[in-house]
Parts: C-alpha cells; structure tokens; sequence
C-alpha cells in the first residue's frame, strides 16, 4: 500500500490578505463619468481590457457602472477598443524555437517572390519587350541645356502708334 500524502492544512481566512479597496471608493466618486477618460484608464489594462474587479477593488455595482462607461467612450472614440502593444519575440516558453525546433526558420536571405514584380504605374501594359535607351542618348538636364544654347536673338522694339504717340 502507498504512502499517503499529509493533507494540506486548511487555509486560514484570516491570512489570506487585506481586501482591496477600490478607487471609486477612496476618492468617493458617486457617478463615473464616461467623459473621465483618466479615471477610466485606471480600470484599463495597457492592451485596453477592462480589468477585473478581484484586480481593481471595485464591487458588483461599481463594475457595472465602470464597464457601461468604458463602453460608451469606447463608442464616443475617447478610448481605444484595443492598444497594439508590440514586443520582440522571445524564445518562447518550451524554448525549441531556440534550438532550431518547428517554427524555426532557417538561417540566409528571406524567400524570394514567385511571380515578378508588377510593372510600374503608367507605364503601357504592352511595352514588356520595349528596352529603355542607354544613357548616353537620355535628354540632360534643363540646366544643362539653357547653358549651352545660345543666347536668344534680340526683338527690335514694336513701332509706335498715333494712339500712344497723341496721349498727354
């Protein structure tokens, strides 16, 4: 016959900690407002979860009232639905990822595309087999251009006319 374990000592009720005490309570707020986006980010997890009320202190009512709040800035857009919270990646729990267990990717360049790539915007669908010129032939630029031409030739001023000649 096995041995049997000593069974575990009934838990004292009077050891199990100081009750919580809720901040609506501490500050006596009599009516949370959804409009308190600072009193409702307490009650708020970093991801944007409303927090438990074991967490919080809060009571059976002033969960309710809490959670209807949160909701409603969540509606107004004073409040977001969720924060995107982002963290490197570890080696994970069992750690096989560490030492080259599934999930693993193989060390090198990243996997390259199947399909070419999609040509660029406005260029003609029917241009694929259409080289571009070498560079020798592409146009300078218009610095360049205005520099080496000539200056443009001089236009003699127009002739007067009796109308501009008769004004005072």
């Amino acid at each position: 016959m096995p041995k049997s374990r000593p069974r575990a000592k009934p838990r004292d009720s009077a050891r199990r900690g100081k009750k919580k005490v809720s901040v609506l309570t501490h500050k006596r707020v009599e009516y949370v407002d959804y409009k308190d986006v600072d009193l409702l980010r307490r009650f708020m997890s970093d991801r944007g979860k409303i927090r438990a009320r074991r967490v919080t202190g809060n009571d059976e009512q002033q969960q309710r009232t809490v959670a209807q709040a949160i909701k409603n800035a969540r509606e107004m857009a004073l409040l977001p639905y969720a924060n995107r919270v982002t963290t490197q990646r570890g080696a994970g729990r069992s750690g096989q990822r560490a030492n080259g267990g599934p999930g693993r990717r193989a060390d090198g360049p990243p996997p390259s595309p199947s399909l070419p790539p999609p040509p660029p915007p406005g260029s003609a669908e029917g241009s694929e087999g259409v080289e571009p010129p070498p560079a020798s032939e592409t146009a300078a630029p218009p610095e360049a251009v205005e520099q080496s031409e000539a200056p443009p030739p001089s236009v003699p001023p127009a002739p007067a006319t009796d109308a501009q000649e008769t004004q005072p």
